[in-house]
């Protein structure tokens, strides 16, 4: 019986020993973002350790991350029945009580994780620290609070120091992270992301040089880690859009860098999803419209997959597909619409109401495509910054009322990159559709939109000479004579100030000549010594100009 009995502890230790080593295998791929690989270790895991909740808690985890809840929730309540390391499990379930807004179902799971557990047991507190952090709305101060618990009782624990990097870091607090990230590498060098997180670090600093530096001592250390090569392809595709003259090498880089990622990681439907993600952003349409229909060949019924196909048919060129898919998408109720489904959805409507070849536009199915750019940008304003390109297209078919309408939402954002020259580009659209030869009466309302675009040019820029002379004609338009007064005289003194350099260029004298008959014709009736003046004006610049001639005659 004593040799039965010493034999039986040595296998629970050896079976034990086994468990352990096999889930920190599993943590380890989970690390490297080998998803599909750990849900199939974790799966073997709990088929031959039934009696450990571990092993759910890591794959229910795994499914949280992959955005996949209701199998998440499967395994996270299968793993409550376990007989060992159950509690782990009431700690997934806390962070789809966050996901679900839920803060007290939350509180009471996480209270049920720590209940009874050994002093020095702090792994718990890391892995609660960590759902606060990955819940839809992550509360950074909140992970501090509890790591604070584990700190007191375990300082230097790596994993500790490795979840204070992720919450300093999501804190905003660049240089606590910074040094969590370090104490945890120094702690434990086997921990490679925390290496690599030194670079993500000088990535959000914009040092892009510098976080390539670091990302390479990472691919020193271990060429195979996957994670490394998509930080890369983020840090390029950043890189890109600061430097503008080597973008192109720089996306190019970028896309390279992931395709590399995505060849250590895998080729699941999910991975393929960020990979999408990201073509989104380098704006690589025909990558992700191959991409797209590869995932659809992975599971066809997955309405994500439709956005894809959208975004991509529209830049393509195939605008009747990119709106059958994203009218599909975004009629789904369950499905996450994000302001730039609305933004594709009404590019596509527009485009499809232009017809080049009879060069008509379909006014309804046009304001169709108006009413969802409203919907994109009253969910995330940055979405004007799409719109210019958009507006220009139509500005250059002199399509000025259907320009207006776009460019009136691009300019609703005054923190755009390009909110000068959208005005600018209004009041131009607004102007011109008020002087077509068709037009019998000017829009007062259009030509006031006009005037106002024109005054926030000025007031972003009051040296942007043309500003000043199209407002002065939009207030001739609106027969303002105080104002057109106002506005020429401001263009001439604008242009007068930056030198003789500028009178030679093209067009300004006879925007002089303009401006000094307008001026004059809007004295003539109340100053006539002023009005005079300026005929005189423009008879210097141009003897024979037969307006100010006739008109000074008129005068006498």
């Amino acid at each position: 019986m004593y040799t039965f009995k010493i034999f039986s502890i040595a296998l629970l230790t050896s079976v034990t020993l086994s468990y352990a080593q096999d889930l920190d295998q599993a943590k380890k791929i989970i690390d490297a973002e080998q998803y599909e690989k750990a849900k199939g270790i974790l799966k073997s895991i709990i088929k031959t350790y039934p009696d450990n909740g571990k092993a759910n808690f890591l794959l229910g985890s795994v499914y949280l991350k992959q955005n996949i809840a209701d199998s998440a929730k499967i395994y996270f309540q299968k793993g409550l029945t376990a007989k060992m390391d159950s509690k782990f499990n009431y700690i997934g379930l806390g962070q789809m009580s966050l996901d679900e807004k839920n803060t007290a179902a939350a509180d009471a799971n996480f209270i049920m994780a720590t209940k009874d557990i050994k002093k020095k047991e702090v792994e718990q507190y890391v892995y609660i620290a960590k759902a606060y952090m990955n819940a839809d709305t992550p509360d950074y101060k909140k992970a501090i609070e509890v790591l604070n618990k584990v700190k007191i009782l375990t300082p230097m624990d790596a994993n500790c120091l490795m979840a204070f990097g992720d919450a300093f870091y999501g804190d905003k607090n660049q240089n606590d992270s910074y040094k969590a990230y370090r104490d945890a590498f120094d702690a434990d060098p086997t921990l490679i992301r925390a290496k690599m997180q030194l670079g993500v670090l000088l990535k959000g600093a914009r040092a892009f040089s510098e976080a390539v530096k670091a990302y390479d001592n990472v691919i020193e250390t271990n060429p195979e880690y996957g994670p490394v090569y998509r930080e890369l392809a983020e840090t390029y595709y950043y890189w890109g859009n600061n430097d503008l003259k080597n973008y192109k090498e720089y996306i190019s880089k970028a896309l390279s860098y992931y395709e590399k990622y995505m060849s250590l990681t895998d080729y699941s439907l999910t991975s393929r999803m960020r990979h999408a993600d990201f073509l989104i952003l380098a704006k690589d349409y025909k990558a992700l419209e191959i991409e797209a229909n590869k995932m659809k060949e992975l599971d066809k019924v997955n309405p994500r997959i439709f956005r894809y196909l959208g975004y991509s048919a529209y830049e393509n060129g195939n605008v009747d597909v990119a709106i059958s898919a994203l009218e599909n998408f975004i009629a789904t109720p369950t499905n996450k619409i994000i302001a730039r489904d609305y933004l594709y959805l009404g590019l596509a409507k527009m485009k499809k109401a232009n017809n080049l070849e009879t060069k008509v536009v379909d006014g309804v199915a046009f304001d169709a495509g108006v009413a969802q750019l409203k919907k994109a940008v009253e969910i995330e304003i940055t979405m004007t910054n799409d719109l210019s390109e958009v507006g220009k297209k139509f500005y250059e078919q002199k399509l000025f009322k259907e320009a207006a309408a776009i460019y009136e939402i691009a300019v609703s954002n005054v923190n755009s990159k390009n909110y000068l020259l959208d005005n600018f580009y209004l009041g131009n659209s607004l102007y011109y559709n008020n002087t077509k030869k068709d037009v019998v009466k000017p829009d007062p309302i259009e030509l006031q939109k006009a005037d106002a675009a024109y005054g926030n040019v000025i007031i972003a820029s009051p040296t942007t000479q043309d500003a000043y002379i199209f407002r002065a004609r939009t207030n001739n338009l609106l027969e303002n004579d105080e104002m057109i007064i106002k506005y020429y005289q401001s263009y001439i003194d604008v242009v007068t100030a930056k030198g003789e350099e500028e009178f030679p260029k093209i067009g300004v004298k006879t925007k002089f000549i303009e401006s000094y008959n307008a001026i004059a014709a809007a004295y003539a009736n109340t100053d006539k010594v002023k009005a005079k003046e300026y005929f005189a004006k423009t008879l210097a610049l141009d003897p024979a100009n037969d307006y100010a001639t006739q008109s000074l005659k008129l005068l006498k």
